[in-house]
């Protein structure tokens, strides 16, 4: 009986989803189109759009929007011409307001907006070693007052650590309740955040004593995987192309960025890090790390670290690079990996 019930509440979902994708629960008389044959373009590139008025109907007004900006009204011939200039980059979508004859349709289209120069291409050097814990399975790593902060993740293992950076000694350590899968971590106004994996929930500790202070939700990302702060907000990455802005003091999910090259749009962007002004992510299993601009999302550098993971002590558990830590008041960068015997200060180096 349960089965039969769900099967008819899908159907009675989809009639009605597919009644209601149009305003005015009708096929629009009108549709959106490029006037070129392609949908990806580069910033500082011209786009023009066009309405075709498929049954000849009178067209009063035609308001174009990119997302939620507002383009204008175009042209003769409801048409519009733009320069693309300091968008977000992404997956972005252009919508048209046509009023005709009394009524309203709202048409979008699909489109792809990428950086218009490719990233700049760096390298490193390594400064300086220390130590670290190889059982740590790093999540997210970050100094606050020149005290070093970790997040370790798998389930059944995962911890939330103060630490001493130069020694390798965890000065104190909580861990976490085995249904958590610790991810990154960020510090504001002298409390810490922790994101978790699958869990759609966020952690909250007094900074003095890590003791647990209370919880946020995800809201429209379903993971957790890296997080950092620019002092007033939170950027929090879930895997996807996506990296969320979150408002400081609510923790809601408000916009986002989509990290983007000249000519792709990438995924799997895990440990974040503030440096600058700019978003530092290492890309999940790889050996880079982007630069993201946090404005439009434009990836305006790769960090190239091959071979760091050859100088830490080979075992069975060693794992991928991930920890980025950047300490402000020194202007110095470490980074560090899964499992990982030592914590680098690294110099970037530009190619």
């Amino acid at each position: 009986m349960k089965k039969v019930n769900l099967l008819s509440l899908f159907i009675l979902n989809l009639i009605f989803f597919s009644c209601g994708s149009n305003s005015g629960n009708k096929t629009s008389d009108f549709s959106l189109n490029f006037t070129a044959s392609k949908t990806e373009y580069q910033l500082g590139e011209t786009v023009e759009v066009a309405i075709k008025n498929l049954k000849n109907r009178q067209i009063d007004s035609v308001r174009f929007f990119l997302n939620e900006n507002n383009l204008g009204t175009g042209t003769s011939g409801n048409m519009l011409k733009f320069q693309l200039k300091d968008e977000k980059l992404g997956n972005q979508v252009i919508k048209a307001m046509v009023f005709s004859e009394g009524e309203k349709d709202t048409l979008q289209l699909p489109v792809k907006i990428y950086n218009s120069t490719p990233p700049t291409v760096y390298t490193y050097k390594i400064v300086n070693t220390y130590p670290h814990d190889r059982t740590a399975y790093t999540q997210g790593l970050e100094f606050y007052r020149d005290t070093l902060y970790e997040s370790t993740g798998q389930y059944g293992r995962s911890s939330l650590r103060k630490t001493n950076f130069e020694t390798g000694e965890v000065l104190s350590k909580i861990d976490l309740a085995d249904k958590y899968f610790g991810e990154g971590l960020s510090v504001l106004n002298d409390k810490i955040y922790q994101l978790t994996w699958n869990e759609g929930e966020g952690l909250i500790y007094d900074i003095s004593t890590l003791a647990k202070e209370g919880s946020f939700k995800f809201n429209q990302s379903k993971e957790g995987w890296g997080l950092c702060n620019d002092g007033t907000r939170f950027y929090k990455s879930d895997g996807t192309e996506k990296i969320w802005i979150l408002n400081g003091t609510t923790l809601a999910e408000e916009t986002y960025i989509q990290p983007t090259t000249h000519r792709s749009i990438s995924t799997q962007l895990n440990e974040l890090e503030w440096v600058e002004g700019k978003i530092y992510a290492n890309t999940y299993q790889k050996d880079g790390v982007a630069i993201i601009n946090p404005e439009n999302g434009a990836i305006e550098g790769l960090i190239n670290f091959q071979g760091l993971r050859d100088q830490v002590t080979q075992h069975a558990d060693l794992d991928v690079l991930n920890g980025i830590a950047y300490n402000p008041n020194t202007k110095k960068l470490y980074v560090t990996g899964k499992n990982w015997d030592k914590l680098f200060e690294v110099e970037i180096i530009k190619k």
